[in-house]
This record gives C-alpha cells, structure tokens and sequence, in this order.
C-alpha cells in the first residue's frame, strides 16, 4: 500500500496513464467513433467546474453548435470528474469536459454521463492541460502556453509529451520558440493576424514587431518572411580596414543549439563561443522574476 502511495507522488501517474482518459478526436468531440462507457449519470447541477483550470474561452457558436449536437445525440464521451473536495457527498469537480457541460446546459439536460476518478490536485491540472490541447480549437500560443506547461509545472520532456500526445518533437519545439517573440507579435498570433509559420520567421529577428507589421501590412507568404528577416538581420555595414576585429557569425549548428536550449527552457539563450577555443558564454535572459524562479528550479532539480 505504501509502495502504491509512493507512486502517486512526483510526477503523479504519467501523462500515458492521464492519456487513456481523454481518447478523443482533436476538435469534434461528438464525433469521436469510440465513445466510453460511463460510470453513472448525475444530475447536472451536482458538477462544478475546477477553478484551478487553466483559462479557456468558449465562443457563443461554439457552445450553441454543441448543444444543438447534444440535443440530437446526446452527450457521447463522459465528463471526467472527480469527487469535489471539501463538499457533500455526490458532488462533483469537472476534471475534463467544462464545454459539454456548459453545452448541456444550455440543451437544458438534467443529467449527465460521468466519468468518477479519484485524482490529486496535478493530475487534475494536468488532465486539463492534456484536454485543452487535444480538444479545443487552440492557437498556436495557447498550444505551446499547454506544452510549457506540462514541462516546468510537471517535469516532463518533450519526447514524452510527444509520445504521449501522437505529435513530433520538432512540432513541439517550433511552437515554445514562438513564446520567445514579444507580447504583441503573440497577441497577432493569437488573434489570427499571423500565422504560426510567419512567427516562426521572427525568433531570430532583431525587431520582429515592425517585421510582423510589415509582414501583415504586405499579405507576404513564408518564403518572403523569411526572406525579409534575412534582409533585415544583414544591414549594410561601412567598410572597415583589414586589420579591424571582424565579427564572427554564427554556424548553423550553434543557431540550431540556442533554438533548441530556448525551447527547452521558455527563454531566450545565446551560445558565445570563442574561435579557436573550447570555451565560450552562455547567457539565458528571463523577462520577469517568475521565469527566474523556473530557471532556479530547473537548473537545481538537475543537480
């Protein structure tokens, strides 16, 4: 019992074991072909959401094209839930499944199909963060705000959230360069005004703002962005004599290292290395003192 116990703690069951609960279909989760069987059916006043979830916006025709689909069919994949702490017996806290809720709702449903696990406090987080990325209709800044998630809240790598998640490696690291860009060039992705693959373009900008705004204000395709942040990160430099130090640019290989160090960590890194030597700098920036804690606790849990 004890040994059970132990395995509770950490990491809590491993997001393979937290998967096998959200067996879904990305987007249409009344169209999924294996619906589970739930456990019971509780009246749907007796379910709270989680306050603790992570934010999710539900557009009106989102909602209303559910509940018209709940009217017809019926809820077909359960509500996870668990019993809610602190309160009577037969009340529930919704782990995954706030959208069907507030759909049944509105298809003015009595009762609801459920899904009763007994689940600690990260799991719930995490089965919600697993349920955002699968279910919802995220952008690419919210998708890689799960992801980051799942690493620095967690502790898990992106090899195990892309196993777990039946994405790529690459897919997962491309999108958590994107939250190395500026507030306000996320907000374009957020909105819809830039696409992921423009954005992409901007992690290694000097002034990837103006560049965005020229990109959007021009309708350019990726191939001009690029093209365009090439252009604009080699400005035409006065003519030095020979004997001035040069700069030295950067291979590819050490381009490579830093994108991937900054997807690892949430943060903009820079590799400094000193031609001829094995030595070098290495410098991590943080933008506020909540990153500089999770570089803290990263940099001490490797100890």
């Amino acid at each position: 019992m004890a040994e059970k116990k132990e395995a509770r703690r950490g990491l809590g069951r491993g997001l393979s074991a937290l998967m096998s609960d959200v067996d879904i279909a990305p987007a249409r989760e009344q169209e999924s072909m294996t619906p589970k069987t739930p456990d019971r059916m509780v009246p749907i006043e007796s379910l709270v959401p989680n306050k603790d979830q992570p934010r999710r916006t539900f557009t009106p025709e989102q909602l209303q094209e559910l509940s018209e689909s709940i009217k017809t069919k019926g809820i077909i994949q359960p509500i996870i839930v668990r019993p809610a702490p602190g309160a009577a017996e037969g009340q529930f806290e919704i782990v995954a499944g706030e959208r069907r809720w507030r759909a049944a709702q509105m298809a003015k449903q009595h009762e609801v199909p459920v899904l009763v696990r007994e689940l600690d406090d990260q799991e719930t987080l995490e089965i919600a963060i697993i349920e955002n990325i699968q279910r919802a209709d995220l952008n690419a800044i919210e998708e890689a705000a799960g992801y980051k998630a799942l690493m620095f809240r967690f502790g898990h790598t992106q090899e195990k959230i892309a196993e777990a998640l039946g994405k790529s490696r690459s897919h997962i690291a491309n999108l958590l360069r994107l939250l190395n860009l500026p507030d306000s060039v996320q907000d374009y992705v957020r909105n819809g005004d830039l696409s992921a693959g423009h954005a992409r373009t901007l992690v290694t900008a000097e002034n990837p703002d103006a560049i965005a705004r020229e990109i959007m204000a021009k309708k350019l395709s990726v191939r001009q962005a690029e093209a365009l942040v090439r252009g604009a990160s080699e400005p035409k430099r006065p003519k030095v004599s020979s004997s001035a130090p040069q700069a030295v640019e950067k291979d590819a290989d050490t381009r490579a290292l830093e994108g991937d160090l900054s997807a690892a960590l949430g943060m903009k890194v820079s590799v400094a290395h000193k031609p001829g030597t094995e030595g070098g700098k290495l410098m991590i920036s943080y933008e506020s003192l909540e990153e500089l804690d999770t570089l803290c606790m990263v940099l001490s849990a490797s100890r």
